[in-house]
């Protein structure tokens, strides 16, 4: 793969090492040359000076050629515009923008840009290890509107059907975890005290699995 940065600062720095050790091919773009400074000798990639949403930069990191964009400069609008210029103009696959004001995730997402936003979801991540010690989020899909939830039966479920706490379209049931061996549920398969059920739910559903959990 080919994978273009548009930023290097800490996540830029952090993307393009975990890219070298995965043997892609990586450029880092960054208005301040200085920045590279940062990357260390490890980096086999190339280092490109310039403004990440002018044309002739992102023809000199080879955004022709490139199969994947990400944008984590500290500006949102910069992120987002250099995503929409290479996915438009350049038909780069695959292109992702962090923000930081989640408020804009919806309008982006309706412009079809894939976008992170790690302060929110940091956040989410926090309270569930404070207060939400039952269950743990293994994975956030897409910009997060689903996630896999990895929870723990309580004794007043044991018996009741794993069917029973799937809800069409928000929570289902992907995996039964029983002394220490993954089962994925068949029609009929009643839960057990200690047993862990890994969800796919929608993030707005989490209230509705904590009821589910707690009937």
């Amino acid at each position: 793969m080919q994978l273009i940065i548009l930023g290097c600062g800490r996540a830029g720095r952090l993307l393009a090492r975990a890219a070298v050790e995965e043997g892609h091919g990586v450029t880092v773009v960054d208005q301040d040359a200085t920045a590279f400074d940062g990357l260390g000798s490890w980096f086999t990639g190339r280092r490109v000076t310039g403004i990440g949403f002018d044309r002739d930069v992102l023809l000199d990191a080879g955004v022709e050629h490139a199969d994947a964009l990400a944008a984590v400069t500290g500006a949102d609008s910069v992120n987002v515009l250099v995503c929409l210029v290479a996915r438009d103009e350049f038909r780069v696959p695959h292109v992702v923008a962090r923000i930081y004001d989640p408020r804009q995730a919806d309008v982006y997402r309706r412009a079809g840009i894939t976008t992170i936003a790690p302060v929110s979801w940091g956040v989410t991540r926090i309270t569930d290890l404070l207060w939400h010690t039952e269950w743990r989020v293994q994975l956030a899909l897409g910009d997060g509107d689903v996630e896999l939830v990895e929870a723990e039966i309580p004794h007043r479920l044991a018996g009741r059907f794993v069917d029973e706490l799937n809800v069409s379209g928000e929570i289902l049931v992907a995996a039964v975890t029983r002394a220490g061996s993954a089962l994925v549920p068949f029609p009929g398969m009643a839960l057990a005290e200690g047993d862990r059920v890994t969800c796919a739910v929608r993030s707005l559903s989490r209230d509705r699995l904590q009821a589910q959990l707690a009937r």
